[in-house]
């Protein structure tokens, strides 16, 4: 049997110092429970209607506060409402303002990275829930604006099999409570010397990360990084994926490399200088995800003014679920070039979004069709995609444009010299 006396003292407590010095605001557990009105309840409903209210002028107000709060206690108690919890995170779902005769989407965070402080962060530990049934405790929960967000498991340093422990504790929760992985996204366990970290209603192995820091053993800076406001807000905006494989609904967290690379797909693009960038990540390590956020985050940039994005993917992602992802990420339109013709059209007609396409069908295309500077290319596979003709008639066509080749084979050396790292490299 445990000892959650020297579980407390020697992780949790511990992960509560840091969280506060980094200015998270520590709840008793006594106050926790009465923020949530019970040991049913999930949000901390005063916190949540003070800040709908205060993000949602005009559209949420002390007479619909109620509903909002009520569509969110009465989300469905599986992985699909888990997804629905994060469209409403996103700012993706919506109320109806009679005095504006339409629906309005409704903001739950303040999603200004300058600015976190503008939502409240909260941890608070010890978090008993029932749902009549069963009763299960978190032993750390991290809420933004009200909503618990992390749930955490603790073991002593000295516990044989102390992660796997916790795993474990963590599935029973989905099995016997599912309430209290709802709106929860992220799940972090640690024992001191390790510190994994994964999504809810994804626990097998293959989606359980350790948490890689600069100082490996420095458990202050990877929790004090890992639960840095600014990140977490990114990573609930940007970085939990929702797809679907063979019909059934899964649900991915990006791991640091890919995460890393996003970020610096839009730190070049910035750069107005440089018009080439070369992301090299083994094979499985997320390829396509990477390139679908670094899309949209490209779309979405203000200082782009609504640029065009083409993803350049071989056959067999055309031929996979690629499309079912984009939609279960939140593309809601994007453009395919079925052929030459149909990509010539859209490049002349100055078409402004996401465009998917294969490199073949380059073949032929005029140069400077299109000349724009607010172009951007992501080129999967592009250790065999853009070398030779084709990729001369690419870069002909779109002189202007800043282009990104994704490989997990990159050739140095092949006919004429120009290989992936002289084409993408360079810079």
């Amino acid at each position: 049997m445990t000892d959650p006396f020297t579980e407390k003292k020697s992780v949790q407590k511990p992960i509560l110092k840091y969280a506060h010095e980094i200015k998270w605001e520590i709840v008793a557990t006594e106050e926790a429970l009465r923020l949530r009105r019970g040991e049913t309840g999930m949000f901390f409903c005063e916190v949540l209607e003070s800040k709908l209210l205060e993000l949602n002028p005009k559209v949420i107000t002390r007479d619909n506060v109620a509903e909002v709060t009520k569509r969110l206690q009465n989300l469905r108690t599986t992985i699909e409402g888990n997804q629905e919890a994060l469209e409403w995170l996103r700012g993706h779902r919506s109320i109806y303002v009679p005095e504006e005769k339409r629906e309005r989407n409704v903001n739950l965070i303040d999603f200004d990275f300058e600015h976190p402080e503008k939502n409240t962060f909260q941890a608070t530990e010890e978090w008993s829930y029932t749902n009549g049934k069963y009763t299960n405790r978190a032993d750390v929960v991290f809420l933004i604006n009200g909503i618990p967000l992390i749930i955490g498991e603790n073991k002593k340093p000295e516990e044989k099999e102390a992660i796997s422990t916790a795993l474990d504790q963590l599935r029973r929760y989905h099995r016997e409570t599912p309430e209290l992985l709802t709106p929860t996204q992220i799940f972090d366990v640690t024992h001191l010397l390790d510190f994994y970290y994964g999504v809810t209603w994804n626990l097998s192995r293959k989606g359980i990360f350790n948490w890689k820091e600069e100082e490996p053993g420095n458990f202050e800076r990877k929790v004090k990084h890992f639960f840095d406001r600014e990140r977490l807000l990114r990573v609930i905006q940007d970085y939990i994926v929702f797809f679907k494989r063979e019909d059934e609904l899964e649900k991915i967290i990006f791991r640091q490399h890919q995460a890393r690379a996003v970020e610096k797909v839009l730190g070049r693009s910035l750069d107005r200088k440089k018009r080439t960038g070369l992301i090299w990540h083994t094979q499985g390590s997320g390829k396509t995800f990477a390139m679908i956020v670094a899309a949209e985050r490209l779309i979405k940039q203000p200082e782009f003014e609504k640029p065009t994005v083409i993803m350049l993917v071989d056959r067999n992602e055309l031929e996979s679920q690629l499309f079912q992802n984009l939609e279960a990420y939140g593309f809601e339109s994007y453009e395919i070039a079925g052929s030459k013709k149909e990509l010539q059209e859209l490049l002349r007609s100055d078409y402004r979004g996401l465009i998917i396409s294969m490199i073949h069908k380059f073949e032929g295309i005029p140069k400077d069709i299109n000349k724009r500077e607010n172009v951007f290319v992501l080129v999967d596979e592009a250790h065999r995609t853009t070398t030779g003709d084709l990729g001369n008639y690419l870069m002909g066509a779109l002189p202007n444009a800043t282009y990104f080749g994704f490989t997990g084979t990159p050739i140095d050396k092949i006919l004429y010299g120009k290989g992936t790292f002289k084409v993408f490299g360079r810079e």
